[in-house]
């Protein structure tokens, strides 16, 4: 091998050491991402289950409060029919106080603003956590779909080191850009895109 020759493989082995460099740090910058996705995604799949619960509760309590409501409802109407039975005024009067308190009950038992509790209350209060749940759900999937391509990009980049070819470490640039994008679409606008 003459010196001219071992000259070039010294600059050509350098020149890949550079590359492999820059192509390294792409790759550090991409996990970074990666992690960074991952750690929203996670977030926002807790809060997405947490509103699930919520609303399920609510709802839960929506129908308790409903079959109570139903229940006394019955109760008044069967006093009503009882009531124009009675014959003492003693007896009518006190169906008159129960049908009174029961009718009282009812109306509680569907608007109660004062405790948020009554099923009106209960039906928004779940239906805001409903909107809320799909708004983490929403940020969820932009989250993964970024995440898989900040893994994907991974991958290229390392091959791109492997295989010297540049295009794959390209590639892997387009993709983190298109990882980053999904991110911030989590972020700040769910759902401006439908993805899933």
């Amino acid at each position: 091998m003459s010196a001219h020759e071992s000259m070039e493989q010294a600059d050509q082995a350098k020149e890949a050491s550079g590359e492999n460099k820059r192509i390294a740090l792409l790759i550090a910058i991409i996990a970074l991402c990666l992690a960074l996705s991952e750690t929203l995604g996670k977030g926002a799949q807790t809060e997405s289950i947490t509103k699930n619960v919520e609303a399920s509760n609510l709802w839960a309590f929506f129908q308790a409060k409903s079959i109570r409501r139903t229940t006394v409802q019955t109760a008044a109407e069967e006093m009503k029919v009882y009531s124009g039975l009675l014959t003492e005024d003693s007896l009518k009067a006190a169906a008159a106080k129960q049908l009174e308190d029961w009718t009282k009950t009812a109306a509680r038992y569907r608007s109660e603003p004062e405790t948020n509790e009554g099923t009106e209350q209960l039906a928004e209060r779940a239906k805001h956590a409903e909107e809320e749940r799909d708004l983490f759900t929403a940020r969820l999937h932009h989250y993964e779909l970024a995440s898989a391509a900040f893994q994907i990009a991974i991958v290229l980049a390392s091959a791109a080191i492997i295989t010297s070819m540049m295009a794959l470490a390209g590639v892997a640039g387009l993709l983190t850009a298109a990882g980053i994008v999904l991110t911030a679409l989590g972020l700040f606008a769910p759902h401006a895109v439908h993805l899933l």
